[in-house]
C-alpha cells in the first residue's frame, strides 16, 4: 500500500493525475495496386480516409499497396502483425488464401477481407452489390449506343467480374433487347498496354460504349481518342475525360470501415459478413453525363430508389446463359449464393469465360 501511495504521489508531483490515454487502435490496409493507379485501390483509399478523420487520434492506420497475392501478400499480413495491428483489412480477391493462413495463426488478430468467401473465428468478409450500380451503367449505355454492340474489358473470371459482365448487358438488354456485350479477358487488374490493345480490339469490331473492371485509364482514353463512350468504375473518371465519360459506378466503403472500426474500438465481437448495395449506401453511379438524355437519368434515378428500396432485382428469373438455358426461372430471384459462386455469362454476351 505504501508503494502505491508513492507512486500516486510521484504522479500527482508529475502532473499526472488523469487517466492515462487509451492506446490508438491499430489498424491496417493491404492492397493489391497502387493507390496512385485510381480504380478499386483508390476507392479504399478514400474509405482509410474517411476513418482517418472521423476517429482521429483513437486510430492508427497502417496502409500498404501494390503488393502481389500468394507470398509477397503473406509476409505483409505478417509484418502487420508483428507492428502491433489488432484489425486488418485486405481488399484484394486474390489476398484470400493468405489472409485465411495468417488469421489462422493469429487469433487475436482480427481480419477483414474484401470480395471473398472463406472465414474463420477472426476473419469475415465484406463486399459490395457493384453489379446493382453497373446495371445502371448498361441502362445508360442501350440508350446511348448507336451500333447495339458494347465492349468489356475483364480482368479475370471470378464471380464479381462476371455479375458485372452479366448486369452490365442486362442492364443494356432492359432497353434494347437486341442489343449485344463483347467480352475480352486481359488477366491482369492493372496493365495500360493491355488494357488499351483490347479497347482497340473492341472499338474495332463495332463497340461504341466500352465498360471495364480493370483500373487504368487506359481503355477510357482509347474511347476519348476516337470519340465513342466509356464508363468509370470503382472511383469517379469524369474528370479524365469529360466528353467520353457517361457515369462512373463506384463502391462506397468508409461508412463500412467506419462501422467495424467502432464495433472494434467498442469490444463487440466480430461482424458478420456484409454483401452490401444500394439499400447500405454501399455503390453509387455519379458523374452522369450531361449528354445523357434528363429522362434516362431520371430512370437511373428512379431504379436506384427501386434497388435501394429491394423493389427491383437486377437478376430477377428469367436469367437465360448464353446458350439459351434458363439459370433462374421466372418468378425467382438469384440467391446471394448462386452469386457469390456465378460461373457463366448470360445472354447477349459475346466472348467465352476462360478455360470453358
Amino acid at each position: 500500500m505504501q508503494i502505491l501511495k508513492k507512486l500516486a504521489a510521484v504522479l500527482a508531483a508529475l502532473g499526472c493525475t488523469g487517466a492515462i490515454a487509451a492506446e490508438p487502435l491499430k489498424v491496417a490496409f493491404l492492397h493489391n495496386t497502387a493507390i496512385s493507379s485510381g480504380g478499386w485501390t483508390y476507392a479504399h483509399d478514400l474509405g482509410r480516409q474517411y476513418v482517418e478523420k472521423k476517429f482521429g487520434d483513437k486510430i492508427k492506420v497502417t496502409n500498404v499497396d501494390n503488393i502481389e497475392a500468394g507470398a509477397d501478400a503473406e509476409r505483409a499480413l505478417r509484418e502487420f502483425v508483428s507492428t502491433g495491428n489488432k484489425l486488418i483489412f485486405t481488399t484484394s480477391f486474390g489476398f484470400m488464401d493468405s489472409t485465411v493462413k495468417v488469421a489462422g495463426n493469429m487469433p487475436k488478430v482480427t481480419f477483414y477481407h474484401c470480395s471473398g468467401y472463406k472465414t474463420a473465428p477472426n476473419l469475415s468478409v465484406y463486399n459490395t452489390r457493384m453489379y446493382q450500380a453497373v446495371y445502371l451503367s448498361g441502362v445508360i449505355a442501350g440508350h446511348m449506343s448507336k451500333s447495339g454492340k458494347l465492349g468489356y474489358v475483364a480482368p479475370f473470371p471470378i464471380p464479381e467480374i462476371v455479375r458485372n459482365i452479366n448486369a452490365f448487358e442486362a442492364g443494356a438488354r432492359s432497353v434494347n433487347p437486341k442489343i449485344t456485350t463483347q467480352v475480352i479477358w486481359v488477366n491482369t487488374w492493372f496493365d495500360v498496354s493491355k488494357e488499351k490493345q483490347a479497347a482497340e480490339v473492341l472499338i474495332g469490331q463495332g463497340a461504341d460504349v466500352l465498360m471495364q473492371n480493370t483500373s487504368s485509364s487506359a481503355v477510357i482514353k482509347a474511347a476519348e481518342d476516337k470519340g465513342l463512350y466509356a464508363f468509370g468504375i470503382d472511383s469517379d473518371r469524369s474528370k479524365l475525360a469529360p466528353k467520353a465519360i457517361l457515369a462512373s459506378t463506384v463502391p462506397v466503403w468508409g461508412p463500412y470501415y467506419e462501422k467495424v472500426i467502432q464495433a472494434t474500438l467498442d469490444g463487440k465481437p466480430l461482424q458478420a459478413p456484409v454483401f452490401g448495395g444500394f439499400e447500405l449506401g454501399m455503390v453509387d453511379v455519379v458523374g452522369i453525363n450531361s449528354a445523357v438524355p434528363a429522362a434516362v437519368t431520371a430512370k437511373v434515378a428512379k431504379l436506384k430508389a427501386d434497388l435501394a428500396a429491394g423493389s427491383f432485382n437486377v437478376f430477377a428469373g428469367p436469367v437465360k446463359a448464353q446458350d439459351g438455358t434458363v439459370k433462374v426461372p421466372a418468378g425467382r430471384n438469384m440467391s446471394d449464393d448462386e452469386l457469390g459462386s456465378i460461373n457463366w455469362l448470360v445472354e447477349g454476351v459475346n466472348g467465352q469465360m476462360p478455360g470453358k
